[in-house]
């Protein structure tokens, strides 16, 4: 690919790119000496799972790999004893290192499953936040101001509603950002609740004389619930662990609207034909008989009928009511092709190596049985 090619490709599923200008100069630079660029993502091990939140950074991750460059995948287990304060509105419950170290275990084996373990650097950041000692983060403090910290959305939100930040919550973006200074990272992804954190590392990286890192900003992913965040504290998340009927049963519970996002995240379609197919199945809908519910299928079936699409509706709001399942909490599994009422065709996202026949069905849109 030319520089141009690679931009435009690394642009996919991303909200902000600070700055475009230095991305393409370290682009640049690594084609014409042959060093790769050093990519961070750092994960805080605070619940077993990786979800498909994760996977929309992960997958940024993979494209980099893909052009030859180094993906660190960063494993806080240091600051997990601090609790990321992001999004949150009270202090995170702390949790102790045996409980960090079994999580992180699980993060290990999960993220081979999007990335190839060959081109993936597996790192910890306890490995030199437990030797910086009391010297070193007096230290790394003085580099930063109080108003600086707090000049953050969640502390300014929390001091306004007069709700209680703990001190060594203030510390957290201190540690994030020195990750990168430790790492000497060219690149960090994070999501929009992340760009603090990581600007921090741009700003400590300038101060220890590194050249700073571009930072990458990914959207967040509505979980099932479809308001919120998917997050492992709201249960609202699809494990990329889970059990194949599992999956497909959240998958279910999403609403059609939500579904174009999903593909644009999750999937490897371009922008275009995302909006050629959305296009296409707003126009067969408009076009749709009065008695019709949902858009016409793409693929040249016939169209459901007022039942079936009543049916298939209720059966996705009670999927959504019960979490995944159905009657007594088992996954509802339609026939293949009759998941009239999604609104394109099919695009799978490979999250588990389970057998095909369940795999076809855990996807985003609609699959059938091979």
């Amino acid at each position: 690919m030319t520089i141009d090619e690679q931009m435009a490709h690394l642009r996919k599923g991303t909200v902000e790119i600070i700055r475009e200008e230095d991305l393409r100069a370290k682009l640049e630079r690594s084609a014409r000496t042959g060093v790769p660029l050093r990519v961070k993502y750092g994960a805080d091990p605070t619940a077993p799972d990786i979800h498909l939140g994760h996977t929309v950074v992960i997958r940024r991750l993979k494209a980099f790999q893909e052009l030859g460059h180094t993906i660190i995948f960063l494993i806080g287990d240091f600051t997990s004893l601090i609790g990321d304060p992001s999004g949150r509105s009270a202090t995170r419950p702390r949790l102790s290192r045996e409980e960090i170290a079994v999580n992180a275990e699980t993060y290990k084996e999960q993220i081979f499953k999007l990335l190839d373990p060959a081109k993936t650097v597996i790192d910890f950041n306890s490995r030199w936040m437990d030797r910086l000692g009391a010297d070193g983060f007096v230290r790394l403090a003085s580099q930063v101001t109080v108003k600086q910290i707090l000049e953050r959305d969640d502390f300014e939100k929390r001091l306004k509603e007069e709700r209680p930040i703990a001190l060594h919550e203030l510390l957290y973006p201190l540690v994030q950002g020195y990750d990168s200074v430790a790492l000497e990272a060219d690149i960090e992804f994070g999501g929009t609740d992340q760009k603090f954190n990581c600007l921090m590392g741009r700003n400590l990286q300038r101060e220890s004389g590194q050249e700073p890192q571009v930072v990458i900003v990914t959207p967040l992913l509505e979980g099932t619930d479809g308001v919120h965040k998917m997050s492992k504290s709201l249960g609202n998340y699809i494990g990329i662990n889970e059990a194949p009927q599992e999956m497909f049963g959240k998958v279910m519970s999403i609403s059609d609207e939500l579904m174009w996002r999903y593909y644009e995240l999750l999937t490897d379609a371009s922008v275009e034909e995302i909006e050629r197919l959305r296009a296409s199945a707003e126009a067969d809908e408009a076009a749709a008989p009065a008695g019709r519910v949902g858009p016409r299928p793409l693929d040249g079936r016939s169209a459901p009928t007022h039942r079936t699409g009543r049916r298939a509706r209720g059966r996705r709001e009670g999927l959504a009511r019960r979490g995944g399942g159905g009657s007594e909490g088992r996954p509802v599994h339609p026939r293949p092709g009759r998941q009239a009422s999604l609104p394109a065709r099919a695009r799978r996202v490979e999250i588990t190596p389970e057998p095909a026949r369940y795999r076809s069905w855990c996807c985003i849109g609609r699959g059938r049985e091979r």
